[in-house]
């Protein structure tokens, strides 16, 4: 009996190798010289940039004296815990007025950039294109321009990640849309609806938990990306970080980092619940 579903197994895997030979096929002379080329500029832009071996593992003794030094992780006086805990709640603060901010601004910016929803074809290449701009700047640089605009704080922190998540936010809420089922605002419409009537209860309410689950991504996202952008002068943690390496404070460095690693981690966990309540209150019941 094995035998024989062996050889009916052979015979069914020469049919498939016969009638889908391209697939099943060797790669050719275009794969291996695409493999090719992608080593050959791997190999020259590491030795372009300098790299080393021996540089990289003598960098490896240097960081296992560094992580040394940051043993053990210490906080110092109760009064630096303080100011410690006020920083990351500041942190904390910036991520999500920043997130919040940015998804007042990119839901209604995605419904003129997506091909269902839009009123006017040049506004939605003009809004589309914004996105692309917004985003293609790192939140890093839009801090730095911020903190000379507004001045030193969580202010320019907030501007900072709001600005650069309305182009992030705006492409994948205008996306989710057009992914959407059209049935709805079909039906919504032939019931004597207008077309806004459509989109606001045809259309939102059956991608808003994607659009929850993005923006709650992007909360956690936004945690650690607040802390680098407080090395730059907007606020929050990240100034304490930098303050304590530039006075060769390791043991607070380690602490800090660990308070960060705790943060995100809890973020993480209450965003996943949150994900998951939502997409089971949108499951039908049996």
């Amino acid at each position: 009996m094995g035998s024989a579903d062996g050889g009916y197994g052979d015979i069914e895997n020469a049919a498939l190798r016969a009638r889908y030979a391209k697939v099943f096929a060797p790669p050719g002379w275009n794969g291996r010289l695409l493999a090719a080329t992608a080593l050959a500029l791997l190999v020259f832009g590491l030795w372009h940039l300098g790299f080393s071996p021996t540089r990289f593992f003598n960098g490896l003794g240097s960081l296992g004296k560094l992580i040394v030094l940051m043993m053990p992780p210490e906080w110092g006086t109760t009064d630096t815990l303080l100011r410690f805990l006020k920083s990351l709640g500041e942190t904390v603060a910036i991520a999500f007025l920043g997130t919040l901010l940015a998804a007042s601004f990119a839901l209604p910016l995605s419904l003129v950039a997506a091909r269902n929803t839009t009123i006017s074809q040049i506004l939605r290449f003009f809004t589309r294109r914004s996105f692309d701009t917004l985003r293609g700047v790192d939140t890093l640089v839009w801090a730095l321009v911020w903190v000379n605009v507004v001045g030193l704080g969580p202010f320019a922190g907030v501007l900072a990640i709001a600005i650069s998540d309305v182009g992030s936010l705006g492409k994948l809420f205008s996306e989710a849309l057009e992914a959407s089922d059209q049935s709805a605002v079909e039906g919504v419409t032939a019931s004597g609806g207008a077309r806004l009537h459509g989109i606001r209860f045809g259309l939102l309410p059956q991608v808003a938990p994607v659009l929850i689950g993005q923006c709650l991504y992007f909360f956690e996202s936004n945690t650690r990306s607040a802390t680098i952008i407080g090395i730059v002068g907007a606020g929050g943690i990240g100034l304490e970080l930098t303050e304590m390496i530039r006075t060769l404070e390791w043991q607070k460095v380690s602490f800090l980092i660990i308070m960060i690693l705790i943060t995100v981690s809890i973020i993480d966990k209450l965003s996943t619940m949150l994900r998951g309540a939502i997409a089971g209150s949108r499951t039908p019941p049996n």
